[in-house]
């Protein structure tokens, strides 16, 4: 297909645009200012549905929009409306915000010109390409999730003009918090522009999380006032600093909404081919959002081909998670694992080394596909978070959904006999109850959402620990901090690839509010004078002890037997009183006792002594001749001849002992 948007030539500039259905596409050219529109002048057909022109003489900077005539029938899926301004779809900068104005879903004839209202596109030429490296991100690798604006938004040591920004994150005290962390690659919300969902202004609320995007390369101008070089050199400084960065992208849906929607880009250039149908005309709604773009097109397939693309050559990023992915593996409605979008982002030159990440979940028919998606892709294991919540909310009977969760989940992810586990393991994410909350809230509360509460899950798998919320006793608030440790640890345990919600590593808290999108205020943004430096410095500690210990990164199934030039297991399970447990162990309801034990490359083992019980319990661990059981954590000093307490983690290493048969052990 010819090349698409607005490509700057020695002449000029050559708009195209791609529609199968509209009669008549104009380019609308706007002042420097993008206030006036300055010309309007129709594109020609070229075939195949590609309408172009050059317009000779324009340059760099140029600001336009399009639009598009044709029939007029929504109840078919045609919004035709020349008075509607529409982005271009392969935009790669936009001059402001988009701010929802109930005109965009005025009927035709009816809403005037949009013009005035809309961001404007702008002509850009695109840098060099990024020399082409490997991705620094690896399989089993912490990654650190973090929305741009509200990670930095009150942080004391960015200059308040950068802060909120995509620039912020290369800020040496920001890069120096994801080093203590070993953070490998830096997760950020979406960053393409969006816009609010039409029910928010009126609450005087907005779009804090950016899942409602209008098109997919134009970066937003408030995460990113400086554009694609903005992104582009944030991206090289965190890698200098041994940091990838993967971009959240949302090719599911769009801000065009429902029926009711506005009419921004895609449904006013060609809504039947760019969002799925019903039979009857109505917009398919897999995605919740009131739309579903329709990613079996070939239109649609090379648009997010393209996009992916460019941020790999023009910014460098690591790869990319995708949000609500069944939908780019929907074909004629039904998910496909082998569906062409899937297999030629995997197999694409310019995209098969990237990380690839599965939200392996839409609304849709069959929308649930944990562990269906094919290698490369990893995905997020929402059994893991559900399984380690139950673990230690004292459910019965989860010790062994907590066994097979550290080790991999090789019940999801082996289940056709690949070596290899595919998941990423979180216990929160953006998306739900903050690590800090799930110990400290039984319900939800979403109250300032406007809602009346009725948003977001019910069934958060948290406890309070005895009181709801905030609370002035001392002894709920030691039970609270003691919980937050256990989760980290048990996370940091997990083997394979980990995610961490930014913050969630000194105690962040959205006040019980567990679907936060609408919240671009303090309930979002990151307290960093109020952390909890203790519970920081423990996750930093255990994060020194997952880089040293390759047992804990590897991918790879456990078996239970030795590893190749070793003489001890890669994993052997233990009761607390170090003998392996039985079948009437792992099936006994009221167990909440384990310990897995890791072979160590350096011919010792890592202990990971997990007691969920309340009460305190001494734990024996086995002795070898020539070996001593030391301290794992430098945050955590332990004795062995002294009871766990209860709901903790703790962690030991076998070393070789300085005297040839010393050996300690309880």
């Amino acid at each position: 297909m010819t090349q698409l948007g607005a490509t700057i030539t020695a002449e000029g500039i050559r708009f195209a645009v791609w529609s199968s259905s509209a009669r008549r596409l104009w380019v609308s050219l706007f002042d420097d200012a993008g206030a006036r529109e300055i010309d309007r002048l129709e594109l020609n057909p070229q075939g195949e549905g590609v309408h172009a022109l050059l317009v000779r003489g324009l340059a760099a900077g140029t600001r336009y929009g399009f639009r598009a005539d044709g029939d007029y029938a929504p109840e078919r899926g045609l919004w035709f409306d020349p008075d509607k301004l529409l982005t271009d779809p392969y935009a790669v900068e936009v001059d402001r915000p988009y701010q929802y104005h109930w005109r965009f879903a005025a009927k035709r004839n009816e809403g005037a010109d949009t013009a005035s209202l809309m961001p404007k596109a702008v002509a850009r030429s695109l840098p060099k390409p990024v020399p082409a490296k490997p991705p620094l991100f690896q399989p089993g690798g912490l990654i650190y999730e973090l929305n741009v604006r509200s990670f930095t938004r009150l942080h004391p040591d960015v200059p308040e003009a950068q802060r909120g920004t995509v620039a912020a994150l290369a800020h040496p005290a920001i890069i120096e918090h994801l080093r203590r962390l070993g953070v490998s690659a830096v997760e950020l919300m979406p960053v393409t522009a969006w816009i609010d969902e039409r029910h928010l202004p009126p609450l005087g609320l907005g779009n804090a999380w950016g899942y409602n995007p209008v098109t997919f390369m134009a970066l937003d101008p408030r995460l990113a006032p400086g554009g694609l070089k903005e992104l582009r050199d944030t991206v090289a400084t965190l890698r200098k600093a041994g940091i990838g960065t993967i971009l959240d992208l949302v090719f599911n849906h769009t801000g065009e909404s429902d029926r009711l929607g506005p009419t921004l880009s895609l449904r006013g250039l060609d809504a039947l081919a760019y969002y799925r149908h019903q039979p009857d005309g109505r917009l398919v709604n897999d995605t919740g959002t009131g739309n579903t773009v329709a990613c079996d097109h070939p239109v649609v397939r090379e648009m997010v081909l393209d996009t992916l693309r460019h941020f790999v050559r023009f910014a460098g990023v690591d790869g990319f998670r995708f949000d609500l992915a069944p939908v780019l593996g929907r074909v004629d409605g039904a998910f496909d694992p082998e569906a062409p979008l899937l297999r030629h982002i995997a197999g694409d030159p310019v995209l098969a080394d990237r990380v690839l990440i599965a939200e392996p979940w839409d609304i849709g028919p069959n929308g649930y596909q944990l562990g269906n998606f094919r290698p490369p892709y990893l995905e997020w294991n929402d059994r893991y978070r559900d399984d380690v919540r139950r673990f230690w909310r004292g459910d019965a009977g989860a010790i062994g959904a907590l066994a097979t969760r550290l080790a991999g989940s090789s019940d999801v992810f082996g289940r056709e006999g690949g070596p290899v586990s595919r998941t990423v393991n979180f216990i929160a994410a953006h998306d739900g109850m903050t690590l800090a909350d799930i110990v400290a809230y039984e319900r939800k509360h979403n109250e300032a959402n406007g809602e009346q509460n009725r948003d977001g899950h019910n069934d958060n798998l948290s406890w309070n620990n005895g009181v709801e919320g905030e609370t002035g006793d001392e002894a709920i608030s030691v039970s609270r901090s003691g919980d937050r440790r256990a989760l980290l640890a048990t996370l940091f345990a997990s083997r394979g690839t980990i995610m961490l919600t930014a913050g969630d590593e000194f105690g962040r808290t959205q006040k019980g509010n567990n679907n936060a999108y609408a919240q671009d205020n303090a309930i979002t943004w990151l307290d960093w004078a109020g952390r909890d430096h203790a519970l920081e410095q423990y996750a930093s500690s255990l994060a020194t002890l997952r880089r040293a210990f390759p047992a804990l990164t590897d991918t790879h199934f456990l078996t239970g037997e030795p590893a190749d030039g070793s003489e001890i297991p890669d994993v052997a399970w233990l009761t607390e009183t170090g003998a392996p447990p039985g079948e009437a162990d792992w099936n006994d309801p009221g167990r909440h006792r384990l310990v897995m034990l890791l072979g160590d490359n350096e011919g010792g083992r890592l202990a990971v002594m997990i007691n969920g019980d309340r009460r305190q319990c001494v734990f024996t661990l086995p002795a070898r001749d020539g070996f001593e059981w030391l301290p794992a954590v430098e945050t955590q000093p332990v004795d062995l001849a002294r009871p766990l307490p209860g709901r903790s983690v703790v962690f030991m290493i076998e070393r070789r002992a300085a005297r040839s048969g010393n050996r300690k052990g309880s």
